[in-house]
């Protein structure tokens, strides 16, 4: 069987066979899994247990992003916590794969990420269940759980126009109009914040795992590379573009639950975790405008790499497409 790419199969079972004795009963089998539009995430099973693999995506990668040491150290900080998450099982350097790595339990579940998945599910539920969960992040004690030096609270919201900004310029990336200018137009305008907490950086649906019922709950939350201290109404605008602020696009992520009739809005997700979470909702537009922004260019910056080749997995080629609807929106909000 050949091995997929990015992972030498042979070389991470040697490494888990001598890092976590006893783990495999087996050969190791791994497969590339749908998603992951970021780390590339694996699924792997020695036939008796299942484990999931995460690691940079091929090609060059900025030092700052794609840290998978961050997200294993995240995990195990978060894990037996109100926040449900996989259990990290082992770290890697490069040595490995080439490039670091983890392994993390698998979260048996579903990932709501088709239409029809969505169509089954209530949705009500469905958001009232990511909510609850983000709250419960947001309250999380970062120094109790060993995250207080996990990021710079003070500055985050100017930081964060400026990495992608950064980000931006950086890039071998195309000029899309608009683009570069929503990037100073929020620089100019930064809200003062609220009290910083651990912030996830990219939650929404599709990045957690639920039971598989009608009525579902949250049973892990996953790709936690972005995860930081920061602002709180940065994660929730984020969640809420993801939700719906992508409506009617031809996004190939997933699917969006504002397109399915039924399903809340965000304006009621929103009002949902500002009474949970007793939060002050005035500034939220700003907030929007720099969700739309950063997602637009982690867009770009996977188009560019579709277009040198350096992506696995399908739907890339279609995301540089969606980035201009993305800034437009982006102004709209903010």
């Amino acid at each position: 069987m050949q091995d997929p790419p990015g992972v030498d199969v042979a070389a991470l079972q040697r490494w888990l066979d001598a890092a976590v004795p006893g783990l495999l009963q087996g050969p190791l089998r791994v497969t590339l899994l749908a998603g992951g539009r970021s780390n590339l995430t694996y699924a792997l099973t020695d036939g008796v247990g299942r484990w999931v693999l995460r690691r940079p995506p091929l090609g060059h990668v900025r030092a700052t992003a794609h840290d998978v040491a961050r997200e294993h150290r995240v995990l195990g900080a978060l894990a037996g916590t109100a926040v449900p998450v996989p259990r990290p099982v082992a770290l890697a350097g490069p040595e490995v794969l080439g490039a670091p790595c983890y392994v993390m339990e698998f979260a048996d579940g579903v990932v709501l990420r088709e239409a029809d998945q969505l169509h089954a599910v209530d949705g009500d539920a469905a958001a009232g269940a990511l909510v609850d969960v983000l709250v419960a992040l947001h309250r999380v004690d970062p120094e109790a759980v060993g995250l207080g030096d996990l990021g710079r609270p003070a500055g985050y919201l100017e930081r964060q126009v400026a990495r992608w900004s950064g980000q931006l310029e950086a890039g071998d990336l195309r000029e899309v109009p608009g683009l570069a200018e929503l990037g100073r137009r929020l620089g100019a305008r930064v809200p003062v914040g609220g009290p910083a907490a651990v912030v996830h950086g990219d939650y929404r649906l599709d990045n957690v795992v639920v039971t598989a019922d009608r009525r579902p709950d949250v049973v892990a939350v996953l790709d936690w590379e972005m995860a930081t201290l920061g602002d709180p109404l940065a994660d929730l605008a984020s969640t809420l573009v993801w939700w719906d602020g992508m409506a009617g696009l031809d996004s190939p992520v997933a699917a969006v639950p504002g397109d399915v009739p039924g399903w809340p809005d965000g304006g009621s997700l929103a009002a949902a975790y500002g009474r949970a979470a007793g939060a002050d909702l005035a500034e939220l537009p700003w907030y929007l405008g720099l969700a739309f922004f950063k997602i637009a260019v982690i867009f770009e910056q996977i188009h560019s790499r579709s277009v040198a080749g350096l992506t696995v997995g399908e739907g890339f080629d279609r995301l540089g497409a969606v980035v201009p609807a993305l800034v437009e929106r982006g102004h709209a909000a903010s």
